[in-house]
């Protein structure tokens, strides 16, 4: 032993550097090997070699990608879709509803979602937490067997404790409830609400708790997901948190913007079972078919053509991104995109340059007041690209727009819980819906452009009169922004 200890102080440098190297070489190949992004792989190998030892443990710690779905969890997905399929009989054709030019896009969607296109969807679009929040009570209050509730903000204020008193008397009603919170989210208000829903007998959870018990609105790995379903038939999703700030007699002159909707029919379903999973994967419970899905459709609600699409850091990731390169190449007449927080990628915003180029109608709206300072900035900083190619971007006017919105021409849209910026699309569980339906598309169509006359056209004389340190500023957080 002395003999071992001599050895190690008279060497313990060289040892120090051979694990260094060790390290290195170990965590630079799996980062050359796993990252899907060059730029991204180039990043961390850099990183791995100019610091063998921290820049290692960091990878460990930050770089690799831990969040994985089960063998037990892929056989759920094939039971679950072959439950639907015995309900809800064959993908429609949405040429026939939308436009033969929507075909590709729709073989799109089949590769990267893991929901068959199902029609028989009724789906209505909520302005805010004065339509949205009510019509969550109602359906919580109308509730006969169960309640899935996942969101990323669900606040301890007035507003939250108005649903925690609905999901309360149902609780009451002897209906199965489950509550799943982002770990994260469940910070921005103290204290949190899951410790009341747990004293009053709610079943809550939080997802991927946050091991530092912080508030860090720029954190990854976040469940950003929006859901509620009742009854395994009526659900709830779009881009709305839980939270006073959206509702006019809460707020005042803060009130936030946002946008929801409610959904019944097949896509309902397709929501619990995203919720389903995301339970199972915080919890272990897994929540059986025969009591949380609808066990009969019956007559369906309507003939809307609609279907979940979800993302995040595990096999799912870049569905949403990939979805949204097959709807800018298909547009023929026009694109109506509305985002809180944008910033596409290189990819992404060559593509929407490119359909500019094309003589497409390009219109991106953003707020012109933010509440995440550091997003702004670097949005900011890269938005002349876009107006240089042909888009128009216009900044609305008044509070902060929350709304996640995308059309094309006249006959499909997108909405949920996805920005259109890196988090988003790479880093976080979001979850939309894809709808092929003129009559949706329109009324969507029509909410953006409402917000546009509300809206001042930006042009590359504004941003080129932003004052040079601003602009600067601008441009070194757009150097984070894959991170913001």
């Amino acid at each position: 032993m002395d003999d071992l200890h001599a050895l190690f102080q008279e060497y313990w440098p060289h040892l120090i550097f051979a694990a260094g190297i060790i390290a290195s070489a170990t965590a630079a190949t799996h980062a050359a090997m796993t990252k899907q992004d060059v730029r991204a792989a180039i990043a961390w190998v850099g990183v791995i070699l100019l610091s063998p030892i921290f820049g290692s443990a960091f990878y460990l710690i930050a770089g690799i990608n831990r969040v994985r779905h089960s063998q037990l969890q892929q056989q759920r997905d094939r039971s679950f879709r072959q439950y639907l399929g015995e309900q809800n009989g064959n993908c429609p054709d949405v040429s026939d509803i939308s436009g033969s030019q929507f075909d590709s896009l729709c073989k799109v969607g089949n590769r990267v979602s893991r929901f068959p296109l199902r029609s028989g969807n009724a789906i209505a679009l909520l302005c805010g937490g004065d339509e949205t929040y009510p019509a969550m009570v109602q359906a919580i209050d109308g509730a006969t067997r169960t309640i899935a509730l996942q969101s990323y903000i669900f606040d301890k204020d007035r507003a939250g404790l108005e649903i925690a008193q609905a999901l309360l008397r149902a609780r009451k009603r002897g209906v199965e409830i489950r509550v799943l919170i982002d770990a994260v989210g469940a910070k921005y208000s103290h204290p949190p609400i899951n410790r009341w829903l747990r004293k009053h007998g709610i079943r809550t959870a939080l997802f991927m708790t946050n091991p530092l018990g912080l508030r860090m609105p720029y954190a990854n790995l976040r469940s950003h997901r929006k859901i509620l379903v009742i009854d395994g038939r009526i659900g709830f999703t779009g881009g709305m948190n839980i939270r006073e700030g959206f509702v006019r007699e809460l707020a005042g002159t803060k009130l936030a913007k946002d946008t929801h909707f409610r959904l019944e029919g097949p896509v309902a379903q397709q929501l619990l079972s995203v919720f389903a999973h995301d339970w199972e994967f915080t919890t272990h419970e897994i929540l059986p078919h025969s009591t949380w899905y609808e066990p009969e459709p019956g007559l369906m609600p309507a003939n809307i053509v609609a279907r979940c699409i979800q993302s995040g850091p595990d096999r799912t990731i870049l569905s949403t991104h990939h979805l949204l390169l097959g709807a800018f190449a298909v547009a023929q007449r026009h694109i109506r995109i509305q985002s809180p927080y944008f910033l596409p990628d290189l990819v992404l915003a060559g593509a929407l340059n490119t359909a500019a180029r094309r003589g497409i109608t390009v219109d991106i709206v953003i707020p012109g007041k933010n509440n995440l300072r550091l997003v702004n900035y670097a949005m900011t900083a890269q938005l002349d690209q876009f107006i240089r190619n042909g888009c128009r971007v216009w900044r609305q006017n008044g509070n902060f727009n929350h709304s996640k919105l995308l059309t094309i021409d006249e006959g499909w849209s997108l909405m949920g819980s996805s920005n259109m910026d890196p988090r988003s699309l790479r880093l976080n569980f979001e979850l939309d819906v894809e709808i092929y339906d003129p009559a949706i598309t329109a009324e969507i169509a029509r909410r953006i452009d409402a917000d546009i006359a509300d809206s001042v056209p930006l042009t590359l004389d504004d941003l080129a009169a932003i004052p040079f340190r601003k602009r600067l500023r601008n441009r070194i957080i757009w150097l984070a922004s894959p991170y913001l």
